[in-house]
């Protein structure tokens, strides 16, 4: 009886909110990347002379269609690693009234996760390039119809603002604070308030360095703040911390200034095959990442979402930050195997 309990109440029980993208992903050359000015492993958002990348990319190399956006995607895994019940999560995010926007509502489905979009006719469903050489993604976002999220037309509308209560998790990556700051300030006030767990997601250097007042005005509600190498070195000297060692960046970010006091804010590090860095109380724990045949990587575009996907489907079920740092190895290890951020049916992971 107590598991059929515990399966209801994992409904909606993690809530995401993002910039729902079309990933269209393709094995690139250098010559390419050269001529739209594109760094080897790099997100960046799309500007004019970007434009004809997207046909251009779909012409000329063999594309794959992935549903996509950095939330989304985190979300997805974490419904896969807990597999039962379905529609643990909420996901909220803009789509066009058009095929692509079709493709996400069905790929979201496939997922089980709960997605309930905004949608409108005025841009086109957001894409994402992801062009890759070896190891290396550079990712180019258009956000398009992701960019036209409202707060006021769908987060706040009551049927929606009722599944924002029901979460106990939030997660929203950096990436969506240049579309809805206040939408993420709504969801973030309500889990400090109501001593929940907000998450977000450095995201990308950029977001750390332009829209660095956005993230500063969403870091007091942050309980559980994501980043790799590159962005917290970013965030660290956007913040002047004065150092570069990361251990000191993740001390440095968790002490800053924090609404709830009932939580210790955690800091969570991943460095691609080097090891994960978290804080813990006043100290920092290094953990290594599983081992892996580099002839084994096939794509490693949703490494990093797929470790939050991974952290997260445990946050949710209230086990240790150890548990949840081992499922976020795990589940990036396998995504890494696999063509953008796509994965196996079932997890083996225990």
């Amino acid at each position: 009886m107590l598991t059929s309990v515990v399966r209801t109440t994992l409904q909606n029980a993690l809530f995401g909110m993002g910039n729902p993208l079309l990933d269209i992903c393709a094995v690139v050359d250098k010559d390419f990347l050269d001529k739209y000015g594109l760094k080897p492993n790099d997100q960046i958002l799309a500007e004019e002379k970007h434009k004809e990348m997207f046909e251009e990319i779909v012409k000329k190399f063999k594309v794959e269609y992935h549903a996509g956006g950095a939330t989304q995607n985190s979300v997805k895994v974490a419904q896969w690693m807990i597999q039962e019940p379905h529609k643990v999560a909420t996901f909220f995010g803009c789509i066009g009234k058009d095929k692509f926007g079709k493709i996400l509502k069905e790929k979201a489905e496939e997922a089980h996760v709960d997605a309930h979009y905004y949608e409108q006719s005025e841009e086109p469903t957001g894409t994402c390039a992801a062009c890759i050489t070896g190891d290396n993604r550079s990712l180019v976002a258009n956000l398009a119809a992701a960019n036209c999220y409202k707060k006021e037309k769908h987060l706040d509308l009551e049927e929606n603002w009722k599944l924002v209560e029901k979460a106990q998790v939030y997660y929203i990556a950096g990436f969506f604070l240049t579309v809805s700051l206040e939408s993420i300030l709504k969801v973030a006030k309500h889990a400090s308030e109501n001593n929940k767990i907000f998450c977000l997601n450095l995201s990308a250097p950029f977001i750390c360095e332009f829209f660095k007042e956005a993230l500063m005005k969403v870091m007091p509600y942050v309980d559980i703040l994501f980043g790799n190498e590159t962005e917290a070195a970013a965030f660290a000297r956007e913040r002047d911390f004065e150092t570069e060692d990361i251990e000191e960046i993740a001390k440095k970010a968790q002490s800053l200034p924090k609404e709830n006091k009932k939580r210790q804010r955690i800091v969570v590090f991943t460095q691609g095959k080097e090891g994960t860095v978290m804080t813990k109380g006043d100290k920092v724990e290094t953990s290594p990442v599983l081992e892996i045949d580099q002839s084994e990587i096939v794509d490693t575009n949703g490494a990093g979402d797929a470790f939050v996907g991974g952290f997260l489907s445990q946050l949710v079920q209230d086990k240790t930050f150890e548990q949840c740092i081992r499922a976020g190895h795990y589940a990036a290890n396998v995504i890494i195997r696999h063509a953008g951020c796509t994965f196996p049916e079932k997890p083996d992971f225990q």
